[in-house]
C-alpha cells in the first residue's frame, strides 16, 4: 500500500486519538462550565467531542459541597410573627435579611469551588425556569429548599422536577398557589405552568388556564411546617376539559396532561438551545433533539448530549455569539484566578451590581439574559471588575492571591 494512502486511512484514528484540540476543549468547557485554567484546557484538548460529553454527564452532581447555613431547617409560622411586637418585628425582618444575604454569599461560594460546574449551572438555569424570589416568598428558608430541589433534578428527569418543583413551597407561595381553592380559583399558577414551564405561548387557550386553576385547587403550604399540604376540602372535584381532554383531574394530573403535548418538550429544548447554542434556536434541530428528550421520558442528559453532538453546537458561526451572564463572567474568571482567596458575599453583591441578584429574579419570567446583561452601568461595572482582578492576578507574589475583589469604595461606585 503506498504511504500516502496508508497515512490517508490513518487519518479518521489518528484525530481520534489525538482529540478535539484546544479550540473545541475551550468552547465546551466555556459553554457546559463556569470558566476553565489552562491545564484543564490542555487535559479536555486530548478527549475527543463525544468523550467531552460524557464526561461532563459524568461529573454531574446532586448536593452541593459547600455546608449550609445552620438556619436552612428552621421554620417561622406566620402566626408567630403577627404575634410579635413592633420592636421584635422589626428584628425579625432584618435577620431575614441578613440570612438573605448569607443565602446569596453560600450559592456563590458554591459556584466558586464547586467540582461539579455543570451542575451548578444547570442549577441556574433551573432557577431562572421555575422562577420565585425572596422578595414575594420572604423565607430563605424556603429558597434554600427549592434551590436544594432544583440541583438534585439538575439533570435527571424533567419530569420528575417539574412534579417536584410544581409542587414547592416557594413556588406554591410565589405564584400565589396556596390561596388557590374551590370556588375561588387563582389561576396564576395554571398561567405559568403553560406559559413559562412547559408549552409556551400561544399553545393553550384561556379555557385550558381556567380549567388547570380548578384542577391544582387544594394544592397549599403549612404555614405550620412551610410543607406542602393537600387541603382535600378546598379541591374541587367536578369535571374539567384541559387541553382537550376531559375527566375528573387534579394537580398532578394537569402535569401529566401537559408532559403529553409534544410543545412541552420542544418549548424546554429551545431554551437550552438558547443557553449553550445561540440566540436563535433552528426549529428542525429543536424538533429533532426534542423528540430524543421525549423518547428518553424527558431524561436531561440526553436532551444535552443530542444538544451537544449536534453540528450547531460546534459550529464556527455559533461560537463567541452568546453573552455571558454575569454568573459566568465573575465565577469563570475568579475560578481561573483563586476563589478560594475570594470574599463570597462581596461575589454576591457584585453579581446583584451587574443585574443577577442570586436568588432574586426581577420577575416571573426570570433574567432575560443575551443582550439584556449589556448596558452603559453594567458595562463599566464588567470592565472594572475585570480591571481589578488584572491589576491583582499582576501584583501577586508567589502565587499568594491576595483578592478581596471589592473594596467597600468600589461597592459604592
Amino acid at each position: 500500500m503506498p504511504l500516502l494512502l496508508a497515512c490517508w486511512l490513518l487519518m479518521p484514528a489518528l484525530a481520534l486519538a489525538t482529540g478535539a484540540g484546544r479550540a473545541d476543549a475551550l468552547h465546551f468547557l466555556q459553554r457546559t462550565g463556569l470558566g476553565a485554567g489552562d491545564s484543564q484546557i490542555d487535559e479536555w484538548a486530548r478527549l475527543t467531542r463525544g468523550e467531552m460529553i460524557e464526561r461532563a454527564l459524568a461529573g454531574a452532581a446532586t448536593v452541593a459541597r459547600t455546608p449550609p447555613p445552620a438556619w436552612v431547617g428552621e421554620w417561622t409560622a406566620p402566626r408567630q410573627v403577627r404575634d410579635l411586637g413592633e420592636a421584635e418585628r422589626k428584628l425579625f425582618v432584618r435577620e431575614q435579611a441578613r440570612k438573605g444575604a448569607e443565602l446569596k454569599a453560600w450559592w456563590a461560594r458554591e459556584l466558586l469551588n464547586t467540582p461539579a460546574p455543570l451542575t451548578e449551572r444547570m442549577t441556574l438555569f433551573w432557577h431562572n425556569h421555575f422562577t420565585s424570589s425572596l422578595q414575594k416568598v420572604r423565607s430563605p428558608s424556603l429558597m434554600y429548599r427549592q434551590n436544594a430541589l432544583l440541583r438534585a433534578h439538575a439533570l435527571g428527569s424533567f419530569r420528575e422536577l417539574l412534579r417536584a418543583a410544581s409542587r414547592d413551597p416557594a413556588m406554591l407561595l410565589y405564584l400565589d398557589a396556596a390561596s388557590n381553592r374551590r370556588g375561588r380559583p387563582n389561576e396564576n399558577f395554571a398561567r405559568e405552568v403553560m406559559e413559562l414551564f412547559t408549552l409556551g405561548e400561544g399553545r393553550y387557550s384561556e379555557a385550558d388556564i381556567r380549567e388547570a386553576a380548578r384542577a391544582l385547587t387544594g394544592w397549599s403550604v403549612d404555614l405550620d411546617t412551610g410543607d406542602f399540604l393537600w387541603r382535600a376540602f378546598a379541591h374541587d372535584p367536578g369535571e374539567k376539559t384541559i387541553l382537550g381532554r376531559r375527566g375528573n383531574f387534579k394537580g398532578e394530573d394537569v402535569i401529566d396532561l401537559l408532559l403529553l403535548q409534544p410543545a412541552t418538550a420542544e418549548f424546554i429544548v429551545a431554551k437550552l438551545w438558547k443557553e449553550f447554542v445561540s440566540p436563535a434556536p433552528q426549529a428542525g434541530e429543536v424538533g429533532r433533539i426534542a423528540q430524543v428528550f421525549r423518547g428518553a421520558d424527558y431524561d436531561i442528559r440526553a436532551a444535552l448530549r443530542a444538544l451537544w453532538s449536534s453540528e450547531d453546537f460546534w459550529a464556527a458561526q455559533n461560537r463567541a455569539v452568546l453573552v455571558k451572564s454575569p454568573v459566568e463572567l465573575v465565577i469563570g474568571t475568579l475560578r481561573r484566578a483563586s476563589p478560594q482567596q475570594v470574599e463570597a458575599q462581596s461575589v454576591a453583591m457584585l453579581l446583584r451590581r451587574l443585574g443577577q441578584d442570586l436568588f432574586a429574579p426581577p420577575n416571573v419570567r426570570g433574567w432575560p439574559g443575551g443582550e439584556a446583561w449589556i448596558n452603559s452601568g453594567t458595562l463599566l461595572a464588567r470592565r472594572q471588575f475585570l480591571e481589578r482582578v488584572a491589576r491583582d492576578d499582576r501584583g501577586r507574589q508567589g502565587g499568594d492571591l491576595s483578592l478581596t475583589l471589592l473594596d467597600p469604595a468600589y461597592q459604592l461606585k
